[in-house]
This record gives structure tokens, sequence and C-alpha cells, in this order.
């Protein structure tokens, strides 16, 4: 009898496992710094083969790459390994209220075919995910807390495979909204960060390409 309780948790984390069972979100960042100025990362003056200059990757393989259509030219930075969460940061600098925009490409992935952009990220298994996926033809907000991902509201869009599309992100207080080629796609609300850095992400098998990031303090 006294093992029952365990074996249920284990069963309990399995089957949540979407929602997962890590712990508590980490705070790291409760304000922008205020140094916080407009970024532009285009990864044209950055050495091909390796991760931008200054980048933490997290999971997942990010290498700047020569990309003949990147919107500019020569390079972009892609996502060519297979992790569960690929996930870069790209900035030390820590933004509250922001506009986000990049350009990306899904190029190919047979479980995902994904990208996304993190932001007021605190560390490695604490931030907020906006996501656009071409297999699946939506675009979602997700948190990411203690590690564990959780969906925070879905938006239907068609995301196309093998073409350039940008995806933006509007952080205003406790208000998220997401878009994709300019269009309001998906919004909510939720207060567990308020401010941090900014960065990349994908999913599982998901071979994608991103150019352009901005970043721009909101308000």
């Amino acid at each position: 009898m006294d093992r029952l309780p365990s074996r249920v948790a284990v069963l309990a984390c399995v089957l949540i496992a979407v929602v997962g069972c890590g712990g508590p979100p980490a705070i790291s960042y409760t304000s922008a710094a205020p140094s916080a100025a407009a970024t532009m990362l285009s990864f044209d003056q950055d050495a091909a083969g390796s991760p931008p200059k200054g980048s933490e990757p997290f999971a997942g393989q990010w290498v700047v790459r020569a990309e003949a259509d990147a919107p500019s030219q020569p390079n972009a930075l892609c996502q060519t390994g297979s992790a569960t969460f690929p996930a870069i940061a790209l900035t030390s600098t820590v933004y509250a209220d922001s506009v986000i925009t990049v350009r990306f490409k899904p190029i190919s992935g047979r479980d995902d075919q994904a990208a996304g952009i993190i932001f007021r990220v605190q560390d490695k298994d604490n931030y907020y995910i906006l996501r656009a996926n071409a297999l699946e033809g939506n675009v979602n907000f997700f948190k990411y807390a203690g590690g564990s991902r959780s969906d925070m509201k879905d938006g239907t869009a068609k995301v196309v495979a093998g073409q350039w599309q940008e995806l933006r992100v509007e952080a205003t207080g406790d208000r998220l909204r997401g878009f994709l080629n300019g269009q309001l796609v998906v919004e909510t609300n939720d207060t567990t960060y308020k401010a941090g850095r900014v960065g990349l992400w994908t999913k599982a098998d998901s071979v994608t390409c991103f150019d352009d990031l901005s970043v721009k303090p909101a308000g």
C-alpha cells in the first residue's frame, strides 16, 4: 500500500507531460535594464559554423551559415540539430515591455517544423514562447516554467514550409500578442514573467533558419 501513492504520482506526471511536473518558475528579472535599447541582429557579421557572438545556446545545434535567400545577406542563424526544445538566448540585455520581430523559414522536420521567439527569459528553464508550426498550422503561446512547458493560448494560421515569414510578439505588462506576417493570430494574459532576455526556439527535429531579429522597447 505504501507504494501506491508513488506509482500514482509517476503516472500523473506521464499523463500530464504536456503541462509538466516541473517545479515553480524561477524569477531572475523583474524590470528592464536601464540601458535597454533597441537591438537588431542580422548575423551577417558573425562567423559561419558557430553560434552568434554573445549568445547562450540552451539546447539544440545553432549555427550561423550562408543562406542564398536570406532576407539580409549573406547569413542566417539556423537550428540543425534535434532536441526536445532547442533554444538559444541571443541578448544579455533585459527587456520588459517590448516588440520582438524575426524572419523565419521552416526547412524540414518529420515530427515538427517549428519556429519560435522566446522572451522574458530568466534562464534555460523559464521563459515565454511564441511558436509557429508549419505542420500543425498554428501560432501558439507557451510558458516554460521549472523546465516544463504548458500551453497558454492557441491560434490557427497558415505557416508555410520553405518560405521566409515574419513572427512578432508584443509584450506589454501582462498582455501578450502574437502576429504572423503582420496579422494578429493569438493573444493572452499572464503575470509570471515581467522582464527578461530574448532568444529563439524550435522543437524536436525542426530544421529552421532565422534572420533579422529586432527587439524594441515598448511604451
